[in-house]
């Protein structure tokens, strides 16, 4: 607001770099102090710059909004032409959008695993490390439930932790050399070592993937 005002008194436009674009406020998930898009254009800035993807949750890309005749003057520029978005990348963002439009943002997957409750994320690390002990232990695999904090990356709010549970694997081989035969085979499981075992983050994880990580596990062999 205060930016605003002192270009209002100068004649001078005012442009933010917003970075990671969230559309929500992300308050109720435990992130009070990422601006949204929505909060800067109020404010009275003239041009506002985020990215598609990253807290929006669509395909790479980059966005300019605000005053209709600041946004012609953008628009203008001979570089446009050289890099404005191809149709697919402009048919996915779409996609994304309208579920924001019809309020269904909370299924957008970046969205969605920040949005997780505590509680749901403690059964799924239950259930997902009663399967490989189950399956596994004969071949001396096991795994625990461990809290962990989660970083949405990106950019986006970096000093911010949101509390989460990991399962971490206790197996036979030492944490960085199955960090890397599961981040280098088919399925591809990547995992952070803490405390000298390989966790995974249930918050990261999409519909089905506790299915492909049993999957790269039983391709490892003995």
């Amino acid at each position: 607001e205060q930016l605003v005002q002192l270009g209002r008194q100068a004649g001078v436009p005012v442009a933010e770099d917003l970075g990671s674009g969230t559309l929500v406020d992300l308050g109720a998930a435990g992130i009070p102090d990422e601006p949204t898009v929505g909060q800067s254009l109020a404010a009275g800035v003239d041009l506002v710059t985020f990215s598609g993807d990253k807290l929006l949750g669509g395909p790479q890309a980059g966005f300019v909004v605000g005053r209709p005749e600041a946004v012609a003057r953008v628009r203008a520029n001979p570089l446009y032409r050289a890099l404005r978005l191809d149709k697919s990348s402009l048919l996915a963002l779409e996609a994304t959008l309208v579920d924001y439009v019809a309020g269904r943002w909370r299924r957008i997957p970046v969205l969605a695993m920040i949005f997780t409750p505590p509680e749901l994320l403690a059964e799924r690390a239950a259930r997902l490390a009663e399967a490989i002990t189950a399956r596994f232990g004969a071949r001396g695999y096991g795994a625990r439930v461990v809290a962990v904090d989660s970083r949405v990356g990106g950019g986006a709010a970096p000093e911010v932790p949101l509390p989460s549970s990991g399962v971490a694997l206790e197996t036979p081989l030492a944490a960085d050399e199955l960090a890397r035969r599961l981040r280098t085979g088919r399925p591809a499981v990547v995992g952070r070592v803490i405390d000298d075992r390989l966790t995974i983050d249930v918050r990261t994880l999409l519909e089905g993937d506790e299915d492909r990580i049993l999957a790269a596990l039983a391709g490892l062999g003995d």
